[in-house]
């Protein structure tokens, strides 16, 4: 599994609940930006409209030899879910006053771009805080062994 992005930032604003596994319709020039690196998941989340699962906010730089079949950087995308998966999710969503946010793009088998996508609940500001202490410690702890 080669990892294409990571999106850091959801690790920080949100509280990761659960993590589902989808495929994402892509353009050929958006393959091709794909495969050289130049994908932007910072401040994407996924919409359900009509039974559809749907990315929004996804940065794909533009194909550099694109011509004018070249792509719209932050077009809306389809994700291919299952029915059921896509019922759940919007279920979860009416009930709990979750979120979905993308938090990986990698190749899956063979060839095929898939997204790592979470139900993710926000954190408050005290909580961010809590969490840099925590990780400033560790860090700390860690640097007293290696020197000791």
């Amino acid at each position: 599994m080669k990892i294409i992005s990571n999106n850091k930032k959801a690790y920080h604003d949100y509280f990761i609940e659960d993590t589902y596994e989808a495929g994402i319709e892509l353009l050929g020039t958006e393959i091709k930006s794909v495969r050289l690196g130049s994908v932007n998941l910072k401040d994407s989340f996924v919409r359900i409209k009509n039974e559809e699962a749907f990315i929004e906010n996804m940065h794909i730089s533009p194909y550099e030899q694109g011509n004018r079949f070249n792509h719209e950087p932050l077009r809306t995308r389809k994700l291919l879910l299952h029915k059921k998966e896509i019922l759940k999710l919007s279920q979860k969503l009416k009930e709990d006053g979750l979120t979905i946010v993308a938090t990986k793009l990698y190749f899956g088998h063979g060839s095929k771009v898939k997204v790592e996508i979470a139900l993710a609940k926000g954190k408050k500001l005290y909580d961010k805080r809590q969490d840099l202490k925590e990780k400033d410690a560790k860090r700390d702890i860690e640097k007293a062994l290696k020197n000791y």
